[in-house]
């Protein structure tokens, strides 16, 4: 039986190890990283707090992991977080402030994921005795329900002032990070030196198997060293892993902008399918969100009759589809699913 080869636009988390990358893994230095002797995952660590501009940073296993300890590190039970109504720490990670740091979050709505500064100032509550604490704001950056959406700095530094104003914390979740900096050209550190907490992914548009990065001072690393083994992320001889993740950050930046180019091929024939309509503004980096309400068929529907002809689609929202571009889908494989699609009856 010949195995169906699809063009997979479900994630930039469907990527495989490269040979290179599987080399690395393959020849990597490991220890007891419990134990704090694991040489490769030092190094790994080593290197992408010196890439952001902070004291420190930690490997964790998952973006949500990543998030989740920054989040309960830096809070206490009761305060409150303001955040985007579409953000991933809210909508993707099964509960995770309320249940892990007992934190009340309060959703602002956007046009485009970006919270403003005068929108963060008129959530913050006066201080009451009644009221709970506004203490934490998260960002994300790039904006994964908003179509890979740029946060821009300028907003960010804005935020900053009111958060200093206010004495409030600040999280990234930076998961496509790596992505934001080569669209703009900004330095990681100008994108990171706002935040008191950041987490950034290794497996999305970088390519390792497994991994994320907890960004920070020393202090708040120690902090969440201890948090990530209360969740259960301690890991052993993890090196294998953090080779992966070194091989990603050495190789696997530069090459983002091929994604972007990619994602703007596919956003603009795709805008051009009957029933389908792209909303080219957003298509800044390397996700595609398609509208499909004037085909008439669900989302589930339109996935599927997509699979059939070899391409794999995830439904997003009650008439979208996301298209995600990613190391593993070249420029012709986007050239080919639009040609199949431009022929393909949806209604």
């Amino acid at each position: 039986m010949v195995a169906v080869k699809y063009i997979d636009f479900r994630s930039d988390t469907v990527t495989k190890p490269s040979p290179g990358m599987r080399q690395a893994i393959a020849n990597a230095e490991v220890g007891d990283d419990v134990f704090g002797v694991d040489p490769t995952v030092i190094r790994l660590e080593a290197k992408v707090a010196q890439m952001f501009g902070k004291g420190a940073s930690l490997f964790v296993p998952s973006g949500t992991m990543g998030n989740q300890v920054s989040l309960r590190a830096i809070s206490e039970p009761g305060w409150e977080l303001l955040c985007e109504r579409d953000c991933h720490v809210v909508n993707y990670e099964a509960s995770g402030p309320a249940i892990h740091s007992q934190l009340l979050v309060n959703m602002i709505t956007t046009e485009r994921g970006v919270l403003t500064a005068e929108q963060i100032e008129s959530a913050i509550r006066p201080p009451n005795i009644h009221h709970p604490i506004t203490k934490i704001v998260t960002i994300e950056n790039t904006h994964n329900r908003h179509g890979g959406t740029i946060f821009p700095l300028d907003e960010i530094l804005r935020i900053r002032h009111v958060a200093d104003k206010h004495n409030l914390l600040m999280h990234l979740d930076g998961a496509r990070i790596w992505n934001a900096h080569v669209a703009t050209g900004i330095p990681l550190q100008d994108w990171a030196e706002p935040f008191d907490s950041i987490s950034a992914c290794l497996s999305k548009g970088l390519g390792a198997p497994v991994g994320s990065m907890i960004v920070g001072s020393r202090e708040f690393i120690t902090k969440a060293r201890r948090i990530r083994k209360l969740f259960g992320g301690g890991m052993r001889q993890v090196g294998i892993l953090a080779a992966a993740g070194l091989y990603a950050i050495e190789n696997n930046i530069s090459r983002l902008s091929e994604d972007h180019k990619n994602a703007r091929i596919l956003a603009e024939g795709l805008n051009l399918v009957k029933g389908f309509r792209v909303d080219l503004s957003r298509v800044e980096t390397n996700i595609v969100i398609v509208d499909i309400a004037d085909t008439q068929i669900s989302p589930d529907q339109s996935a599927a009759i997509l699979r059939e002809h070899g391409i794999l689609t995830v439904p997003f929202g009650r008439t979208r589809l996301r298209f995600v571009t990613h190391l593993d889908v070249s420029r012709d494989d986007c050239l080919k699913a639009l040609d199949i699609i431009s022929v393909i009856k949806f209604n």
